[in-house]
């Protein structure tokens, strides 16, 4: 795949102009480094024609000064220069990592349930430092190495013509040589990095999968598997090294074949008096000195190759979009009312229209209607695989339905921004997703303009201060997923909610693995969260939705039973009511 020339101005012109100060300064300190390498010869020079004249000692001694000064302090701006782009090469890189993220943050489920955390992490990480290089020097390295090859050409002609021609003529097939290589390697590192990037998949799902993995003796499968992979690989990095390589060699003969052209033109031209002894040191110190601009585009160009595999993964990356859009619409303030219209909704691409089974034996909900009032609290109850989560799913737009409409406040999700939306709706489930941090920062998901106070009084208002003042220290008690018990990690959350101040509240399955002391103080916390408040309680045990006024049964996607709970309990055939009369919790499982 070949990478339009805009693409490379476009990701510099992104991530370099916030630094633009640093650039340039970091560009100033390459050129006049390159400056130097260009004078210390000429120095030498006078030096070497002042000796061969019999010039006297103080100036030969003010020679060898001015040549030592010239070099110390080219090295202190090669340095100088080194520190900078390795300061602008991680900045910009940072920057790209953060959009990426942030980028991959925003798909729907449905590009996440195709890749691997591992993977993604390796094209977030692993394809980005391919570019550090790219974006530190690349192309002020190109432009200083042609600065550099200039500057040698025009003082090689200036001494003679002959030999600037000859000069001339090396560069042109040096480059060209290594350009011809250069192209033959893209294709070859942009398989490099697919392979890695599925070697880190892999090793992602086995670390995800490690109590199940040893619970069933499959070591040895992981093991096989794992060496299966890096053999998949390897002949895929070797194909790209031998290119990466090839760069190198060409450069190498390129470089030999030219100084044995100086030492031979030299010596003839030396011999035949055309010039002085220290002209033909001249020439060989700059036939030397050609070998850094070249050795320097010889490391850009294999740079370039992995590069330019990166540049094509990324920019196909950020070209991905999400398949849910929102709009302007707003949600209206307070508890939100809660409307699915004649919803069909399948995870997986619906077959055709005219197909015979479209959109039914795929569908996980089939025109499925409900209508909830702001205010009111709904109880969902159904078999596993009855559509139960995917109503929640649905709701914050995590999917869009294949058929009907789902509404809040009487708006389309659709016609909502997705941001918008999810800061009206708050989610409990039965597994949270704590962090490393301390207790403060996983209840406001490191929001700093969220002050103690407001916390403590939050946490007072759900009935949770006895809680927290058995923590070790208060809110700044460090947490993470193995350090709370289920119950207090979902105590977490339902202050994430509370301070979220959301207009519809959904609990999946949230209280289903608590103890009785814990559940206790759940439901406390529950009762002054739903308060003015809609909700949803997603369960399977029937004393979960004893506090719902409304009670909806699905099975197979399906509404078995809608009505208000006083209905269902008060009629005898209802289904709600054989459930209640056979007492099983789990009967729904």
């Amino acid at each position: 795949m070949k990478i339009p020339t805009r693409a490379y101005w476009q990701l510099l012109q992104r991530y370099l102009a916030p630094q633009r100060g640093a650039v340039l300064l970091m560009s100033g300190l390459l050129l006049a480094s390159i400056s130097l390498q260009l004078t210390g010869p000429q120095v030498v020079r006078l030096f070497l024609d002042a000796l061969q004249a019999g010039a006297g000692i103080p100036l030969l001694i003010r020679s060898a000064l001015l040549f030592i000064g010239v070099t110390a302090l080219q090295q202190v701006l090669s340095v100088g220069a080194t520190y900078w782009s390795e300061r602008v090469a991680w900045t910009a890189t940072n920057q790209l990592r953060a959009d990426l993220t942030a980028h991959l943050l925003q798909l729907d489920p449905s590009f996440h349930t195709a890749h691997t955390p591992g993977e993604l992490i390796e094209r977030v990480d692993g394809d980005v430092n391919e570019l550090a290089g790219f974006f530190s020097s690349f192309i002020v390295q190109l432009v200083g190495s042609a600065l550099l090859l200039m500057g040698v050409l025009i003082a090689v002609y200036w001494l003679n013509v002959q030999l600037g021609l000859a000069f001339t003529a090396f560069v042109g097939l040096t480059l060209g040589l290594m350009g011809r290589v250069w192209q033959g390697g893209t294709p070859h590192w942009q398989a490099d990095r697919e392979c890695s990037a599925n070697f880190y998949g892999y090793i992602g799902e086995v670390f995800t999968a490690t109590e199940d993995l040893r619970a069933s003796n499959a070591m040895p499968y992981v093991l096989r598997r794992f060496f299966e992979v890096g053999q998949r690989w390897w002949p895929v990095r070797l194909q790209a090294s031998i290119w990466g390589q090839s760069v190198m060699n060409a450069a190498i003969i390129a470089l030999a074949m030219g100084e044995a052209l100086a030492y031979g033109m030299g010596g003839k031209l030396y011999w035949s008096g055309a010039i002085s002894l220290g002209a033909v040191y001249l020439v060989l110190a700059y036939t030397a000195m050609l070998g850094a601009p070249i050795e320097t585009l010889r490391i850009q160009l294999q740079d370039l190759q992995r590069a330019n595999a990166s540049i094509i993964r990324v920019r196909e990356l950020l070209a991905i979009r999400s398949k849910l859009t929102g709009g302007a619409e707003r949600l209206p303030q307070g508890a939100l009312g809660v409307e699915f219209h004649a919803v069909t909704f399948s995870y997986q691409e619906q077959p055709a229209p005219h197909h015979e089974n479209a959109g039914v034996e795929q569908a996980v909900l089939h025109t499925l209607s409900l209508a909830l009032k702001p205010g009111r609290v709904l109880g969902v109850l159904g078999h596993t695989g009855s559509g139960k989560t995917t109503l929640a799913r649905l709701l914050f737009r995590l999917y869009d339905p294949q058929q009907g409409a789902v509404r809040l406040g009487g708006v389309d999700l659709r016609d909502v921004q997705l941001s918008a939306l999810r800061a009206r709706i708050g989610l409990v489930t039965q597994d949270v997703q704590l962090f490393e941090a301390s207790l403060r920062d996983n209840i406001t998901f490191f929001d700093a303009t969220i002050t103690d106070a407001r916390l403590l009084t939050v946490l007072e208002q759900l009935g949770l201060q006895t809680w927290l003042a058995q923590l070790p220290n208060g809110l700044d008690t460090p947490i993470a997923s193995t350090s709370l018990s289920a119950g207090e990690a979902q105590l977490v959350a339902l202050a994430r909610v509370f301070i979220k101040n959301p207009g519809l509240v959904i609990l999946d399955e949230a209280s289903s693995r608590l103890d009785p002391a814990t559940e206790a103080l759940l439901d406390r916390a529950l009762d002054t969260l739903l308060q003015g408040r809609t909700a949803i309680i997603i369960a399977h045990r029937l004393a979960t939705v004893e506090r719902a006024d409304e009670i909806l049964i699905l099975e197979q996607g399906r509404v078995l039973e809608q009505k208000s709970r006083q209905q269902l309990v008060a009629d005898p055939n209802s289904r709600f009511t054989q459930l209640r009369r056979i007492g099983l919790a789990e009967v729904l499982v």
